[in-house]
């Protein structure tokens, strides 16, 4: 096997992800089904061939004494790749996702651009992009940061595992800094870069405590802090962050969530109908009063009916994405059910049978957390 020319196949399929592993043909994701790449089984030799290309020195020290390992390969040539080896079975296997050279913009993405930008501009709080592995949470926030780096004259600090979206300087300094390779591990580097004069900091993935509470401090103390969690949607999210500290702390984090959030969007990604790829439907959670209250006061599950009631403050629940996207043809009713968390009330969308919206006056998104008081 040419792990090269199985890389440039899989990079003309348009696929996302190319999956090898011994015993097996390649096989890759596209649009979110998996198919094979030929019919040849690879062998060890293969993977151990594969294992060199893909994997420098430091990695592949890591696989050998951990069995698996996160990085990134760069071929100027083919592109891109984020890579995970690991062993299974006793045998070598690894996926690689391929990371697109050029960010795409809001209006590429299918994400709603007056509310996205409005949030990239903020210059505080806390801005979390939560879904399942491979719905597109990093795109998202490389899109946010791509934006500022046009719009914006700020100082950025990216702590990723392992770096992904490479940026070039337009109006910001832009600072990447990868686990293992530039700083041990998030929440070492995030209390690091509190000393580095930021503006915003991009934490590639709030997986403990300490990461998630040096987060929340970075937000305190006046910084635009980006992130992602592997949640569903905004109750999930909150509950998780939540849950990360023992009881006894719940209330203070409640009341620390309540000051420095600001929006969670939650994405799905969703086979199109009218051509080929995927279209995200979303969950969009903006910071309200009465969802601030809401999280400090620990009524989570009141949190969707307070995000459908709050449309036209920039909150959209996924049945309100779902059915503009099936309005607009872009997906089938069958897959608008299916990703649904609501078929029930997803159903009454389609017969036109809607719910009332709230008509409190609410502040724009970003004003200050003590101005949202009552």
């Amino acid at each position: 096997m040419n792990i090269r020319e199985v890389l440039r196949a899989m990079v003309q399929l348009r696929s996302s992800d190319l999956f090898l592993k011994v015993g097996g043909p390649p096989r890759v994701r596209v649009d979110g089904a998996v198919r094979q790449l030929g019919n040849t089984a690879l062998t060890a030799q293969d993977m151990a061939e594969a294992v060199k290309v893909i994997l420098d020195d430091h990695a592949r020290g890591l696989f050998g004494k951990n069995h698996e390992v996160d990085t990134a390969f760069q071929d100027n040539e083919i592109g891109r790749f984020r890579v995970n080896a690991f062993q299974q079975r006793g045998l070598t296997g690894m996926v690689l996702r391929h990371v697109k050279s050029d960010i795409p913009d809001f209006k590429t993405l299918g994400l709603p651009i007056e509310t996205i930008e409005r949030l990239a501009l903020l210059k505080r709080g806390m801005i979390l992009v939560t879904g399942i592995t491979g719905s597109g949470k990093s795109t998202t926030l490389a899109s946010m940061i791509q934006f500022m780096n046009k719009s914006t004259n700020r100082h950025i600090i990216t702590v990723e595992d392992p770096i992904e979206f490479s940026y070039v300087d337009d109006r910001c300094l832009i600072n990447q800094r990868e686990v293992g390779i530039d700083t041990r591990d998030f929440k070492t580097a995030l209390r690091n870069a509190m000393r580095e004069a930021p503006d915003v900091i991009l934490v590639g993935e709030m997986r403990d405590t300490e990461t998630v509470n040096a987060a929340i401090d970075a937000a305190e103390t006046g910084h635009l802090v980006l992130s992602t969690l592997h949640t569903i949607n905004a109750q999930q999210t909150m509950e998780r962050i939540i849950n990360f500290f023992p009881p006894y702390q719940h209330a203070l984090i409640r009341m620390q969530l309540s000051m420095v959030f600001q929006a969670v969007i939650s994405q799905r990604l969703i086979p199109r109908r009218d051509g080929p790829g995927r279209v995200p439907g979303l969950e969009m959670m903006v910071a309200t009063p009465t969802i601030k209250q809401m999280i400090e006061e620990g009524r989570t599950p009141e949190l969707y009916a307070a995000i459908r009631d709050s449309e036209h403050f920039g909150c959209m629940t996924f049945n309100q994405s779902l059915y503009k996207l099936y309005e607009k043809g872009n997906i089938s009713r069958e897959d608008a059910l299916a990703n649904s968390d609501n078929p029930d009330e997803m159903e009454m969308l389609f017969r036109g049978i809607q719910r009332g919206s709230s008509t409190q006056l609410m502040p724009q998104v970003g004003a200050p957390a003590g101005a949202q008081k009552r």
